[in-house]
């Protein structure tokens, strides 16, 4: 393994035994509860805001490939993300509702990012009415390019 992710994970956790197992990290992740881990996640993307101003933040969709099931006929998860161009950086993502599409899921993602001072950048799908108005509420000073 690799010296410098043992020597990067040192600086977080005690590794008498070193690094651990993908099970173990799985096994660990498979226990955080996912809304407190959002919020956590969303407290440190928003310390980030100063950051990322001036910065292009593009949203768009992405369908998750192999995440279908056919055996039990779900269809592939299918999420929107804020990416932070210069930062290459996710701000956030929000699932689409399975029987939904992007249109619902922009308008949440939205309300909880800080876009002050960026240029968003959309495509198409995004030119609603009321994802327009989140936009220019979240991000005084934003420019919006669709």
């Amino acid at each position: 393994m690799d010296n410098s992710i043992h020597e990067w994970l040192n600086q977080f956790l005690e590794l008498p035994n070193g690094i651990p197992s993908h099970d173990t990290f799985s096994r660990v992740f498979s226990r955080l509860d996912p809304e407190q881990f959002q919020n956590c996640f969303l407290i440190w993307v928003r310390s980030l805001s100063k950051m990322i101003a001036g910065e292009v933040v593009a949203i768009d969709g992405k369908t998750l490939r192999h995440s279908y099931d056919e055996g039990s006929d779900k269809r592939a998860i299918h999420m929107v993300s804020a990416w932070a161009t210069e930062q290459r950086l996710v701000l956030g993502q929000v699932k689409v509702d399975e029987k939904s599409n992007e249109i619902t899921a922009i308008p949440e993602l939205l309300k909880v990012l800080s876009l002050q001072g960026c240029i968003v950048t959309i495509d198409a799908i995004g030119c609603q009415k009321e994802i327009v108005k989140l936009i220019a509420q979240s991000s005084c000073g934003t420019t919006l390019l669709v």
